[in-house]
């Protein structure tokens, strides 16, 4: 821009890196509070059921050589647990130190969890519905608002994060050569730390860029969805009654399952009482990128008989692409591993929100009436523009929502 100062009239390039520029600002700048909110309950969402089995000793169990329990067992042992409430499904665990976790609801419809040894189906305890994993979900996919609203609040800043990584390479000269440039630090030097933020930002968000993609456009995938995108739901077409089976009726429909679905890995059993009803059998299967959804087995427990069969191989192109978005978006595609590459990838991009405006913060500091008006974080604040009070009000109101969901035991 001092080129432009110069000459009195800047040439077509400075005029077009000038408008990259103010695009690639607007986007850091004006959505960062927001941004950064978002991105971090994201990335804390990756590993929230770790947090849980921290937090809950229920959870934990010692692994063991032995082949774990039947689910007719572990059916049993949720429906004693449960009393009067309903089992609606019934989880594997996702690693061999969790316990089974089954999921009832009461009367009054409030749900509550049941954990048990996935070894000796030995119930050893119910908690809430409401858990880590339960509050970081609801905070970043719709900041614990109806869906309906929330989704597409949260979801729309898709649209500025992809805008913010096509900008980059404009506004980054030469950027292939800042994969291998560390930021700069010299103790002693003015600026020093603008100068080390500025190239921090810059060399994270390089190595970021794909990431940030993946993100951006599951993100607005999401969107899509919510606007009336969708594709149809992997689901059986037939209408059964509403079942709870246990014991070794379960155990004979779970074989027949595995008859007719030899490829797949059982991680769910259902127990649904809308639509499809009778009982339904996830997991894994051929299919590569899919939820477990898109691999089931729906049967009757009456005739006990195979009704229907999804495999995620079979599913249409829009259907592939919507079942794709979570194990993308949330790194649930490669169990735990990939979920820590995504966390450690989500607390990088949620850097880059913050140090992005720190960038502009540290340059007003140059500006002896920014240093008045109360130093960098008034100057982060004043960067943020019109858009920091909407940002900070639907943070505000996100937290305040949360009491709302504290509901069943």
């Amino acid at each position: 821009m001092a080129t432009v100062a110069a000459t009195g009239m800047p040439k077509k390039g400075q005029v077009r890196r000038s408008l990259w520029w103010r695009v690639h600002q607007w986007a850091g700048l004006q959505l960062s509070l927001f941004l950064a909110f978002v991105l971090a309950t994201g990335t804390i969402a990756t590993l929230s059921h770790e947090i849980d089995w921290l937090l809950t000793p229920a959870m934990r169990v010692a692994p063991q050589e032995t082949a774990p329990v039947s689910w007719g067992k572990l059916a049993a042992s949720a429906r004693d647990a449960a009393g009067d409430a309903r089992i609606e499904w019934i989880y594997a665990p996702s690693e061999p130190w969790f316990a089974v976790e089954a999921v009832a609801e009461q009367p009054s419809g409030d749900r509550f969890r049941i954990q048990i040894d996935p070894w000796t189906a030995e119930v050893r305890g119910r908690t809430p519905w409401f858990n880590a994993q339960r509050l970081f979900r609801e905070l970043h996919r719709n900041l614990m608002m109806p869906t309906a609203i929330g989704v597409p609040i949260v979801t729309a800043l898709a649209f500025p994060l992809l805008a913010s990584v096509v900008t980059a390479f404009w506004v980054y000269k030469k950027w292939w050569r800042g994969f291998f440039r560390a930021p700069r630090r010299r103790k002693g030097r003015r600026n020093d730390g603008r100068r080390f933020t500025g190239d921090l930002h810059r060399f994270v968000g390089l190595w970021s860029l794909w990431f940030v993609a993946l993100i951006g456009v599951t993100g607005i995938w999401y969107f899509v969805e919510k606007m009336g995108g969708a594709a149809p739901v992997p689901r059986p077409p037939e209408m059964l009654a509403p079942a709870q089976t246990s014991g070794t009726q379960l155990d004979v429909l779970v074989t027949k399952a595995r008859q007719d679905f030899p490829d797949l890995h059982i991680s769910s059993i259902g127990f649904p009482k809308g639509k499809p009803g009778g009982i339904v059998v996830m997991g894994q299967a051929k299919a590569l990128l899919v939820r477990e959804r898109a691999n089931a087995v729906m049967l009757d427990p009456d005739s006990q008989a195979v009704v229907e069969v999804v495999r995620g191989e079979e599913l249409s192109l829009h259907q592939r692409i919507s079942e794709a978005a979570d194990p993308l978006h949330f790194g649930t595609w490669g169990g735990l591993p990939a979920r820590i590459v995504w966390f450690l990838h989500g607390a990088a991009l949620t850097g880059l929100a913050v140090t992005g405006v720190l960038i502009y913060a540290l340059r007003l500091r140059q500006d002896v009436a920014a240093r008045q008006g109360g130093g960098v974080l008034a100057a982060m604040w004043r960067g943020m523009g019109f858009m920091a009070w909407p940002s900070l009000a639907l943070v505000i109101l996100a937290f305040a929502l949360i009491p709302t969901k504290l509901t069943g035991e």
